[in-house]
C-alpha cells in the first residue's frame, strides 16, 4: 500500500518552524509547501489544498416547560472569512494516475488573505480559527489528510484620536443596613487614554471618599467580556484579567490614587468587528462596602496590537499632531483692525524686499520645525474686490458741466 511507503506528509508555512505557530495579518500573502516523502515509488491520484477561516459559536440552554418537563435549546451560528481551493497535483487528462519516485517531493502554494479578518480566538462558547488542509488521493483507497492551523491577528492601532482620548467617570452609593442610612461612598477615576497594548502599565488616578461609619476597601481590575451571538440571543462570559487591591479607607476618610499602576498581562486583542463573537475589555474600580453591595465604576478599554507612537498618531495629519502649538490663534481679536494705507506698508524697494519670505540660508535649521510656524497672522481685512458705491461722489454744490460747451 502507498502509506506503507509514505514517510512524511505535512504542510510547512514559510517564515515558521516545522511545528511552530504561524501568524499573519489581514491582506497578507500566505505561502508554504506540502511536503511528501516516499520510501519507494508510488501511484497517486491528486493532491488538493484548501484554506479556510471561520468564526463559530455554539451553546445549549436548559428550559423548563412545567414541573416535570424540561428540554434543551441549542444555539449556533457561523461566519466564514476565508475559502480558497487549489490543486497542487492534478491527475492526467487520460484518466491515468501519477507515479512519484522515492524521495522528497514539495508542492508550493500561495494565497492572499482578505483585507478584513477577525483575530484568531478560542473561547468557551465559540472560536475564530484559520487552517490549511491538504488531501492526497490515491487509487482504490481512502484519502490521506493533513491539517495546519495558523493565526491571524487583526491590527489595532491605538494611535487614533478615539483611542487616545482620556476616560473618566464618577459614581456614588448610599450605604444602608437594616433600613438605616450609614453614609455615602463616592469614587471618581480617570485614565489617560482608552487604548493600550499588552505589557503596558495603566496609571489610575482616583479619589475615594468614605463618608460611612465603616472602613471600605478600594480595588481595580481589568475585565474581559466575551460575547457570543446566535439567533438573536447573546451569551456572555466575564473574567478578571488582572487586579490590584488598595489600602483600607477608614470611616470619614479619603483615599487618593496618584497614578496607581496596573500592568496589562499578555492577553488577546479586542475583537470588535465580528458579527457573532466580540471580545471587549474594561477597567473597573470598585469599593467593597460592608453590609451592602459594591460600588462599581467602569471605564472602557481597547487592547490593541500597535503600541503608542512617541509622537502621537501615525495616521493623523500634521496639523492635528501640532495642534498644541496653535494657541496663538486665541490672541487674534474678533474685530480686525482697519487696513493701513498702502504707502505706509510699502514705501520703498527696501520695504518691499522686507516683505519677501526669508531665504533658506537665513532660516538655517529652523526649517525642521512645523511648516505652519511661518504662517503669518492676518489681522487686517483685505479691501473689497468690487463695489458699486462710488468712493469719490460728486458734491451737490458743484454745477454739472454742460456737454455741449
Amino acid at each position: 500500500m502507498i502509506f506503507d511507503r509514505l514517510k512524511r506528509f505535512s504542510i510547512v508555512l514559510e517564515g515558521t518552524e516545522r511545528d511552530g505557530p504561524a501568524a499573519f495579518s489581514p491582506g497578507q500573502a500566505v505561502s508554504g509547501r506540502v511536503v511528501l516523502e516516499l520510501a519507494a515509488a508510488a501511484r497517486l491520484g491528486a493532491l488538493r489544498l484548501r484554506a479556510m477561516g471561520a468564526a463559530r459559536v455554539h451553546w445549549t440552554e436548559s428550559r423548563s416547560a412545567g414541573s416535570s418537563t424540561a428540554y434543551t435549546q441549542s444555539y449556533s451560528d457561523q461566519v466564514e472569512f476565508l475559502s480558497h481551493r487549489d490543486t497542487l497535483l492534478a491527475p492526467p487528462d487520460n484518466g491515468e494516475v501519477t507515479v512519484l519516485q522515492a524521495g522528497r517531493h514539495e508542492f508550493p502554494f500561495t494565497f492572499q488573505l482578505p483585507e478584513t479578518l477577525a483575530t484568531s480566538f478560542e473561547g468557551k462558547h465559540g472560536s475564530v480559527r484559520y487552517w490549511v488542509k491538504a488531501k492526497l488521493h490515491r487509487p482504490w483507497s481512502t484519502v490521506k489528510k493533513v491539517k495546519k492551523e495558523f493565526t491571524v491577528i487583526e491590527p489595532i492601532d491605538i494611535n487614533t484620536p478615539a483611542l487616545l482620548a482620556p476616560q473618566a467617570g464618577a459614581k456614588e452609593k448610599l450605604a444602608r443596613a437594616w433600613y438605616c442610612n450609614r453614609g455615602q461612598v463616592s469614587v471618581t477615576a480617570k485614565i489617560d487614554r482608552k487604548g493600550y497594548t499588552p505589557g503596558e502599565v495603566i496609571p489610575i488616578f482616583a479619589e475615594i471618599d468614605n463618608c460611612t461609619s465603616r472602613a471600605v476597601v478600594p480595588k481595580a481590575a481589568i475585565i474581559q467580556t466575551q460575547t457570543f451571538i446566535a439567533r438573536g440571543t447573546k451569551k456572555q462570559k466575564k473574567s478578571v484579567v488582572t487586579s490590584i487591591v488598595g489600602d483600607s479607607i477608614a470611616a470619614g476618610k479619603r483615599e487618593v490614587w496618584h497614578g496607581r499602576a496596573l500592568k496589562i498581562p499578555p492577553v488577546g486583542p479586542s475583537i470588535l468587528q465580528c458579527r457573532i463573537i466580540q471580545v471587549e475589555y474594561s477597567l473597573k474600580v470598585c469599593v467593597d462596602i460592608p453590609g451592602t453591595s459594591k460600588l462599581l465604576l467602569e471605564l472602557p478599554l481597547v487592547i490593541g496590537t500597535i503600541p503608542l507612537h512617541p509622537f502621537g498618531s501615525r495616521t493623523s495629519s500634521v496639523s492635528s499632531q501640532y495642534s498644541v502649538n496653535l494657541d496663538w490663534l486665541s490672541t487674534i481679536p474678533e474685530q480686525p483692525e482697519a487696513p493701513p494705507e498702502y504707502s505706509t506698508v510699502v514705501s520703498s524697494p527696501e520695504a518691499e524686499q522686507s516683505l519677501a519670505p526669508p531665504c533658506r540660508s537665513e532660516l538655517g535649521g529652523i526649517l525642521e520645525g512645523p511648516f505652519f510656524a511661518y504662517i503669518q497672522e492676518f489681522r487686517f481685512r483685505p479691501p473689497p474686490l468690487y463695489s458699486e458705491i462710488d468712493p469719490n461722489p460728486t458734491s451737490d454744490n458743484i454745477r454739472p458741466r454742460c456737454m455741449t460747451c
